[in-house]
């Protein structure tokens, strides 16, 4: 079995063409990445009329209804009730999976102030699935596209994320007297990660350094998958790539942690589509069998 697994930065499901349509992207993404096992979404919003062509809607609704046979669950970044609106306004990242879902394990991440220029709080939508070989965690991330100060706090506490899960994973909780279906109950801790997303850094951003680079005589926390298949600096660009006078701009990745690095057979990037102002990615892993 090859495992597939597709990031997107959606903006709101907005295509270059200024239409809002949930349907036409994931219809895309399914058709493109072949009904990837996992997807990983930013920037889906929940009753924000400013952003435009949204209107009221739900997107995450929406989602789920297109999406049937996936499970889908959803961390916003921002998640607010203004006076005199209708409606809670959220805003964020989301998951789709259809392997067994086994933990939901979102984090916010840090957000120091900044106030020289605009901002918002910036989270990691984080699973463990039931991966062919064993327990994976998946997780997709949106970092501060104007603050680099927020943006490389943001990347070096989702090296810090690996790091625990993974001495977590090598030194489980004991198993205690507590009985089963308690918050104590044993539970499945994986130390191999896919973390995707729109990171807003490029290759040679802060940001981007801390998240593949060593440290302290550690070794990276993670791998950028493009770079191990294609060569550091190669992958093309993910940004403004279909907008007109714009600099197109390279910021989305997927990466793995170091155990997942045998198993990485692909990375493929649609440059074609302007169903959004980012560009898909789509990552291919075998299995344990093939390996």
């Amino acid at each position: 079995m090859t495992l597939r697994i597709l990031t997107w930065n959606v903006q709101w499901f907005r295509g270059m063409d200024g239409r809002v349509d949930v349907a036409r992207v994931l219809r895309h993404a399914l058709q493109w990445g072949k009904a990837p096992h996992v997807i990983g979404l930013q920037e889906v919003a929940q009753h924000y009329p400013g952003l435009d062509g949204a209107g009221e809607a739900d997107q995450v609704a929406q989602v789920r209804a297109l999406l049937p046979g996936y499970e889908v669950v959803y961390a916003p970044a921002l998640d607010e009730w203004r006076p005199g609106r209708p409606m809670r306004q959220r805003f964020g990242n989301l998951i789709a999976t259809r392997l067994p879902l086994l933990q939901v394990q979102h984090r916010a991440l840090p957000y120091p102030p900044d106030p020289a220029v605009p901002s918002m709080p910036r989270v990691l939508a984080g699973v463990t699935v039931q991966a062919p070989w064993g327990p994976l965690r998946v997780g997709t991330t949106h970092l501060a596209y104007y603050s680099a100060h927020q943006r490389l706090a943001q990347a070096q506490a989702l090296v810090a994320w690996q790091r625990e899960a993974a001495a977590v994973a090598a030194a489980p909780p004991v198993a205690g007297d507590e009985p089963p279906d308690t918050p104590f109950q044993l539970r499945p801790h994986a130390a191999e990660a896919v973390l995707m997303g729109d990171f807003n850094a490029t290759p040679d951003d802060a940001a981007y350094g801390a998240l593949v680079g060593a440290c302290g005589g550690e070794a990276p926390a993670f791998w950028d998958g493009w770079a191990l298949l294609h060569g550091a600096g190669t992958q093309p660009p993910t940004f403004r790539v279909h907008e007109a006078g714009a600099t197109p701009v390279t910021c989305d990745y997927m990466l793995v942690t170091s155990g997942l690095r045998p198993r990485l057979r692909q990375v493929r990037l649609d440059s074609a589509t302007p169903w959004s102002d980012h560009q898909p990615l789509l990552m291919e892993l075998d299995d344990a069998d093939a390996v």
